[in-house]
């Protein structure tokens, strides 16, 4: 640790800096459908979910080995380009959170790796193997398996319960969410968090602090998992708002399969060291349920946005990573002025975040219209049937006879 200089240090701040935001701009993939069905109170689930993010810390290093000794060649890194790297993806968790869409942190994080990297020792500095088999593909083949599980597993509860009463199985599923939420927080951890672990290895790496083909240091998974508990637990409220009640509106069964879908597929990719994005196997498997239900329905505005999102996340943080890489190669003086631009643009974002404030007194508020599709969709589909919507159903029906009796009753009295 002798080697360990000044712009190291800066990097390893930042670095767990962005484990910070990667913290609070993923909190709705483990509990934004626990939220939104009321299985768990806001604060007690963000809470839970930050321990667990900790613990699953300290799981498995393949996917930090994944981004230290795979995505791009450390012998020609300096420590200025994961600098660089790390603003890029920064100020796009920031933006996204700021209008609410459930983004990658992973693909920002992985954008401005490659775009800085780029800028600074060229394409053939990347191995584009491994940004092929455990990025892209990951990122494409996630949403999709997870979609489609959750949408099967959904379908399955329903025909397993139809003959259960409504209260009875709406409480056990509730049980079945904090649990399956709480494996989803630990392969949180086990998956993302490891990805700041990757940056600060391959800075210390970049650095001469730690030889090369060297594992995260154990005060690098300590920190990383603390940093990532700490944004977890601050709660990332207007992306738990979209995902849980933005993208389509979940029952307590549809929220158990979505997230156990979803944890199956995050643990299983971490296993093999994929970098996966955790947000798109979350989104996908929440969309996957709503489609599970009958008369479930996606919003299709919404969940349009989002994919536009994913597909500029790696793009724009590449652009953004490797301008800093380029203001950063003139000396101390374009690293200082990188740091406070990435210092000023993070407080402007975060004073016009207070323009709405959005939190866990209101997260469950302001659901999103449906759009043309959407409507449509509900239109022609049938509503759910089993006990609980039988129960609605007499309910409602006793209601509309107490109202048409009323004036009845009122004119008896006058009489």
């Amino acid at each position: 640790m002798e080697n360990f200089s000044l712009i190291l240090a800066i990097v390893v701040i930042t670095a767990l800096a962005f484990d910070f935001t990667n913290g609070f701009h993923d909190t709705a993939n483990a509990m934004a459908t626990t939220i939104s069905t009321g299985a768990m109170k806001p604060k007690v689930a963000v809470a839970m979910s930050a321990v667990l993010n900790l613990v699953g810390a300290f799981l498995s290093i393949e996917v930090a080995n994944t981004i230290s000794k795979g995505l791009v060649d450390e012998t020609g890194i300096r420590p200025e380009v994961i600098f660089a790297a790390l603003v890029g993806a920064i100020l796009w968790n920031l933006l996204t959170w700021l209008v609410g869409l459930p983004s990658s942190s992973s693909h920002a994080l992985m954008g401005g790796l490659i775009g800085a990297t780029i800028a600074s020792a060229g394409t053939g500095a990347v191995h584009g193997d491994v940004l092929v088999t455990k990025v892209l593909i990951p990122a494409v083949a996630a949403p999709l398996v997870a979609g489609i599980a959750a949408m099967l597993a959904s379908r399955l509860t329903y025909t397993l319960g139809r003959n259960a009463h409504g209260k009875a199985t709406s409480k056990g599923y509730r049980a079945g969410q904090i649990t399956s939420a709480g494996l989803v927080s630990l392969a949180h951890g086990t998956n993302d968090a490891q990805k700041t672990m990757g940056i600060i290895t391959l800075a210390l790496v970049a650095g001469g602090a730690v030889a090369p083909d060297s594992d995260p240091p154990v005060w690098v998974i300590l920190s990383a998992g603390l940093a990532i508990a700490l944004g977890t637990y601050l709660g990332g409220w207007r992306i738990i708002r979209t995902m849980g009640k933005g993208l389509t509106d979940l029952q307590p069964q549809q929220g158990f399969a979505a997230q156990t879908s979803a944890a199956t597929v995050i643990l299983a990719s971490s296993h093999l060291g994929f970098s996966l994005s955790t947000t798109h196997s979350v989104s996908g498997s929440v969309m996957g349920a709503g489609l599970g239900r009958k008369g479930g329905v996606v919003r299709w505005s919404t969940a349009t946005r989002m994919f536009v999102a994913w597909g500029l996340t790696l793009p724009a943080a590449a652009l953004v990573g490797a301008g800093a890489e380029w203001v950063t190669s003139f000396g101390t003086w374009g690293t200082a002025l990188v740091a406070v631009f990435l210092v000023a643009s993070s407080a402007a974002i975060w004073l016009l975040s207070r323009r709405e404030v959005v939190d866990h007194t209101n997260v469950n508020d302001g659901d999103e219209p449906a759009g043309v599709v959407t409507t449509a969709i509900a239109a022609v589909t049938p509503p759910p049937v089993g006990p609980l919507t039988d129960d609605l159903a007499a309910a409602a029906s006793a209601s509309a006879t107490a109202t048409a009796d009323t004036p009845a009753k009122s004119s008896a009295s006058a009489l």
